[in-house]
Parts: C-alpha cells; structure tokens; sequence
C-alpha cells in the first residue's frame, strides 16, 4: 500500500474515531429542573427541565437502576404528560422498542435547547416498593428526584450538573440534606432554589415535606438531624428517652467507624399508615418509612427500632464504601448484587450491633431478635437448593418475590444470615486475638479515618478478605467461601454459640415475637410451619413440617380450629391443648372457594425462639452489645 494512501486510511480512521467518541469528551451540560409538587395530596407531581441540546436525536434516559433498591425499578410505568418543545414549537420523540427508560428526541437545526415537561404519578392506592411505592398522604409526601426526571446519554451521573427549584403546598415544611441557595414564601406556598448538584448527588438527596413536620437535632459537629414528617402532630410527640436513644446512635456509630464520611447527615422519617414501608439509604440522608404512631406506641417503635441504624450505617457501609460492580456510571447500566451479603449483610449485623448500644433495644431484646432471625432460617427449607450467594446474584428479581412460598423459594435473605455470618465473623476475630480485636477494628480500617465529604471508595471480595486478614489472620477466604456457597443443614449458628449463647424454643412468646409491634401475624411457624395473618389468612407455609405435609399451602385461609371459629386466641389454645392429647390437630381451610378439614398429627404446643446462655463459654454476645 502506498504510503500516501496509508496516510488516508489512517486520516479516515482518527477522523471516525474522534465523531464517534460520546459526547463526556465536551463541556458536560447544565439542566435545570422545577418540580411543583403542590398536588402532593393528589399525588401528582409536576416536572419541567430545559435540557441543552444540539440538531439530531437527542436521547434521554429516566433513571432505571436506583442505587439501594439494587433492580432496574425506576418507576417509568408512573411517568405522564411527557412533552418537547423548543422555540415554541412541539417535537416528536418516541420511546426505544428496546428499553422502555429510552426516550428519542427529534431536535430540529438551531436549537440549543429543549423543554421537557412531565408529571409523576405517585401511587393512589397503597403500594410497596421503594421509590415506585406510596409516597404521598393528604398531610406528608417524599419526593425522591429519580421521580421525576430525565438526562442525556453520553454523561456520567457524576459530570451532569442539575439546578433544581422545588415549590410545594402552602404551609408545609420540609427536610432535605441537598444545600440551599434561596427559599421564599408566595401565599403560604414554599419555593425552594438548591445549590447547583451533581445528578449523583440531586438522586442521592431527597425531600421529606409536610403539614406536621419536626426537626430534632442530634449533633452539631458535623451536623446530624432528624426531619420527621407525619400524618398527625400526635404521632410526633415521642418521649425525651426516643430522642435520647437517637443521639446516642449517632455517637456510637461514630465511635464504631472513627470517621464520618457526609458534610451533614438528616434521617428522614416518615410517619404514616398509608406510605410503603421500608429504609433506603443515601450517603447524608435516609429515607425510612414506618407506621404512624411509629415512634409513640411502644410495641411499634420497639418493632421498628433496628431500621434507622440500619440506614445511618449504610452512609459508611454502601455509599461511602460499596462494592465495585455496583458503582455504576449512571442509572442505565446494569449493576450486579454479587457482593450484597458485604454491602448489606454487614450493614444489618452492625446495624442490630448499633440499636443495643445506643439504647433504643435493651440488650435482651436485641437477643430476642437474633434469636427471631437464626429461628426463621433455621426453618427456611430453600437454603437445601439456593446457597447464600444466589440470593444476592437474583435479589433484582427477589426483591419483588411475593410472600408466598418464600420459605421455599427464599428472598433478600442476605441480610438475615448474614447478621448471623458477620457475628460469627466478630466471635472469630474476638477468639483468634484473645480478646484484643473486634469487628469494631475492621470497620475502622475498611471505612474509618480520615473524616471526608462524600465521597465512593469501590472494594472488591479480595478487598473485603484482605482487610479482615489486617486484623487478624485466619483463613478468611476460606471462611466466606463456605458461608456463601453451603446448605445447611440448618442455619449458621457458629457465632451465636461461639458468644456463649444457644438457640431453644419454649411456649412463651418472647418481648420481640414478631406479632407484636402491629404486624397482624400470628406466630406458629416454629409449631406448624404456618406464616399466618391474624384474619386467617395463609402466607406461607413451611415445605417439610405439619401444615405442609399435610396439604396446606400458601394463598388459603384458615376458617376453623377443632371445629371452632377460628382466632389466633383459638389456635393458640388448641396447639397447648394438643400436648395432652392424642387427638389430631384439625384445621378447616378455605382454597378457591372449597372448604377441607387437614389432619394435623402435631402435639408440640406453641414454640417460641429464645436464647440462653451457654455457661461453658465467655459471654462475647453482651460484650458486642455494650455501648463503647
């Protein structure tokens, strides 16, 4: 080839090569965003955003993969009223055949930039889910920015910077940890200018508002709150002790990390009945969503009292830390949940750590409720099939499993086992040192000093085993290998026995049994292998013990017991009658509108998980409960 067509081939190539490169190698584009959320009680939000723009296609993306909720949720179904214009004039745009996030703008010569005009349509009705679930009440909404927005491809989430203006309804207040340049009043009516923001930071920042709205100070170096929205003041008037137990988690997470990693930190709590319940993190805020009288109704808040520490933990374990295949460049890409026994089993292990030193379980209830987790895995027969590391590679898909058979099938249960995982790992790590190191100390190393901004520190398996090797040396690779891939039999009770304590059953419930705190199920799972709601209703049922055996199955209902209308009082009284009888256990049982009478040959009384100590062994389990 001759050279001067060498020179051309090579001319073309760079020439392609450079119209071709996306378009982060200009300046990264400004948009500006105005949500109107004054309908909140309707449940509709109103969005407009000028977008730059330039002659051609221009393609934009609805957040898809939202980072916590871990699945590809973002909820395009609840996007309407979508527009374009330019110039005053409309545009034509068309979804991709391929991607239902992917919208395709025709934008004509001369333009510079398009307005785009959306509303969010906040569920009705009650919805679970987390950003796609409820989030508006007639006196308190959520508003999460992933909602309600779009961005062009080509960027990372990182470069795209989003000036946002919020205006919501007249007399409501509101929490949020994004900066603010401006607020103003216009007939009762809040606007609300925020300080120019990355779309990494707008999507990871959102907005609690409402009528009855309360702002609790936790610390002041750095800042840390509570902004707690609720359907009535009443709900709002907790006692000092709940206020007390809150700045103590502050600082005992504090002492457990050494560092902070977020400028100021808000917990935004949601109280009401007719919001999805759950916790999502974000690197300096939550949003947590419990019942109502969450916080004033003891059985209530007892029950909810592991899910703010839970989040708060997130901060360091999750944002400021995660794991590499999870930190995506932008909401399109896929992200993969292989290592969410760290990320989130690490997390709920220290966040139960953190409710009993901060007060808000005494130590025996939080006992209780370990002993509430290793019970319901114990008797979770889909741990003989699916190993632990498969529920973290399917949890985009178990996230959203229903209820029905997931004894069977199993869910997220990734943060359950690994609670009992992770202590075991604390009991080693305690054992192997004789004393002198703790988790405590690989937390310190792995998301500890120095105290920064926000900032993402990515780590790999490798990463994890190396730390815990820095602590002490143990074959740790080993260790988790076996943890991730095993099936029993039974759950992973290493580390409860290692701390000196054993896991029993007796007939009496214990303070944290899970009918308590509101949740409408009546507990006989560990008797009969039933997971049933107190009107009768059959959730689950459990592959191998009486009910199942006996051809019971989720989706029934429970009618009668010996004969007798049914009531958990009933049945309760007839699985302690049972112990001095011979008699079969008889339960009629409504299935797609036919009534049958099961057998049960069960004469075990009511069952109840506990644990109790084991005195051959140091008490390491109070020693890890202890406020430091």
């Amino acid at each position: 080839m001759k050279l001067s067509r060498i020179l051309r081939v090579v001319s073309l190539f760079f020439f392609l090569f450079f119209i071709s490169l996306p378009s982060w190698s200009a300046t990264p584009p400004t948009v500006t965003i105005f949500v109107d959320a004054t309908s909140a009680p309707r449940k509709i939000f109103h969005a407009k955003l000028k977008i730059p723009a330039t002659a051609g296609v221009l393609t934009l993306y609805y957040p898809k993969w939202i980072p916590g909720e871990h699945a590809p949720d973002g909820p395009v179904i609840d996007l309407a009223g979508l527009k374009f214009s330019a110039a005053g004039k409309t545009l034509t745009w068309r979804r991709d055949l391929l991607d239902g996030f992917t919208i395709n703008v025709d934008v004509p010569t001369g333009v510079s930039e398009i307005n785009a005009e959306l509303d969010f349509l906040s569920p009705a009705t009650f919805e679970a889910g987390f950003s796609a679930g409820s989030s508006a009440t007639d006196k308190m909404a959520v508003i999460s920015w992933n909602q309600v927005l779009l961005y062009p491809k080509g960027w990372k989430s990182d470069d795209l910077t989003y000036v946002a203006t919020l205006k919501l309804p007249a007399n409501w207040k509101y929490g949020t940890p994004l900066p603010i340049v401006s607020t103003g009043v216009n007939n009762g009516e809040t606007q609300i200018t925020f300080q120019p923001a990355s779309l990494t930071t707008l999507v990871d920042s959102p907005v609690i508002t409402g009528e009855f709205l309360k702002v609790v100070k936790l610390a002041d170096d750095p800042l840390t709150e509570m902004d707690i929205a609720a359907d009535s003041a009443a709900a709002l008037a907790a006692p000092q002790e709940v206020w007390d137990h809150y700045k103590n988690l502050v600082g005992q997470a504090n002492k457990l990390f050494g560092a902070h990693h977020y400028r100021d930190y808000h917990f935004l709590l949601s109280l009401s009945d007719h919001v999805a319940h759950f916790g999502l993190e974000h690197h300096e805020s939550d949003d947590s969503r419990i019942a109502e009288r969450g916080l004033v109704d003891d059985g209530e808040r007892k029950a909810a009292a592991g899910l703010l520490p839970h989040e708060y933990v997130h901060s360091w374990n999750g944002k400021y830390r995660r794991p590499f295949d999870l930190a995506t460049p932008d909401y399109q890409q896929p992200m993969q949940d292989d290592l969410l026994w760290v990320y989130e089993g690490l997390t709920n292990y220290l966040g139960t750590v953190l409710t009993a030193r901060s007060g808000l379980h005494t130590p025996e209830q939080e006992r209780d409720d370990l002993a509430l987790t290793a019970a319901a895995l114990d008797h979770t027969p889909g741990r003989t099939w699916r190993n632990l590391q498969d529920t973290a590679d399917a949890a985009a898909q178990l996230y959203f499993a229903p209820h029905a058979w997931e004894s069977w099938r199993r869910g997220v249960d990734f943060y359950e086992e690994d609670t009992l995982n992770w202590l075991w790992v604390d009991v080693t790590i305690r054992q192997q040192s004789k004393g002198k190191k703790t988790l405590d100390d690989f937390c310190k190393l792995f998301h500890g000093a120095p105290s920064t901004g926000p900032m993402l520190k990515t780590y790999t398996f490798d990463d994890v085993v190396n730390a815990l090797n820095q602590v002490v040396p143990y074959d740790w690779r080993g260790f988790w290998t076996e943890r991730l891939t095993n099936h029993g039999p039974g759950a992973p009770l290493g580390g409860i026995e290692g701390s000196g304590w054993k896991l029993v059953y007796n007939e009496t419930p214990s303070d944290m049994d899970r009918g308590d705190g509101g949740s409408h199920f009546v507990d006989v799972a560990y008797s009969i292998g039933i997971d049933l709601r107190d009107d009768g209703t059959i959730t689950d049922t459990i592959e191998g013990m009486p009910a199942a055996l006996a051809g019971i199955g989720p989706g029934m209902k429970l009618i009668a017991v010996n004969g007798r209308q049914y009531s958990p009082e009933g049945l309760r009284d007839a699985l302690r009658a049972g112990k001095d009888t011979t008699a079969p256990l008889e339960l009629l049982v409504e299935n797609t509108e036919y009534y049958k009478t099961y057998k049960l040959d069960y004469h075990g009384g009511e069952r109840y998980a506990h644990l109790v100590r084991d005195e051959s062994k140091p008490d390491l389990l109070s020693e890890i409960y202890k406020a430091k």
